[in-house]
């Protein structure tokens, strides 16, 4: 490895430390405390590792964890998109791809090339692999805004029907994890913690 290859590393090291201001509008379990992009994105790997099994088909952890890793590295130039936003598009946006080419292309050319390939493909949402990733990455929040009586749904006025459309999602990763995610947004209604 040369020398430039490990300085063009470490400032990219550097560079992602941002991703801890970026901060989420989901808040910490039981908590006031917003979360921020880095703690969101390991809390997202970890889960992963313990939730494997629940997978519907067999995926390649290694490749789930990193698309969990870098999923939101993005964010240090293009911001955190609020999922209920209703002027913004949750989509992958031109500005996305702008700050992944950026971010990214300071490392060495194949692992820049590499990272970006990862992200896109988690942003596709096809591979079984994008699809178990993506179901993690709708299931935490969830988890948080039935931990804090609401969260984000009561702060912003989001309704069960809107809730569902956005985290059916998970049921194309892990069909036992909708199934127990469904149940818990119907109890959230019960309790009058989601709005129907």
């Amino acid at each position: 490895m040369s020398n430039e290859n490990l300085l063009k590393q470490v400032a990219f090291i550097k560079e992602i430390d941002q991703l801890k201001y970026i901060q989420r509008r989901t808040k910490l379990f039981n908590s006031d405390r917003h979360e921020n992009d880095a703690e969101h994105s390991w809390h997202l790997a970890m889960m992963a590792i313990v939730l494997a099994e629940h997978s519907n088909t067999t995926i390649d952890l290694l490749k789930v964890l990193k698309m969990l890793l870098i999923h939101d590295i993005v964010e240090i130039d293009a911001g955190d998109t609020f999922i209920y936003d209703q002027t913004k598009s949750h989509t992958n946006t031109a500005a996305e791809l702008l700050a992944a080419k950026r971010i990214f292309g300071m490392l060495p050319e194949a692992q820049a090339a590499s990272l970006i390939a990862v992200w896109e493909e988690f942003e596709a949402g096809v591979t079984d692999e994008a699809k178990f990733a993506r179901s993690m990455d709708r299931f935490e929040p969830l988890l948080q805004n039935i931990s804090n009586k609401g969260g984000t749904w009561e702060e912003f006025n989001v309704p069960y029907e809107k809730v569902v459309e956005k985290k059916k999602i998970i049921g194309d990763g892990s069909t036992p994890l909708w199934k127990y995610a469904a149940a818990l947004l119907d109890e959230a209604v019960e309790k009058g913690i989601l709005k129907k």
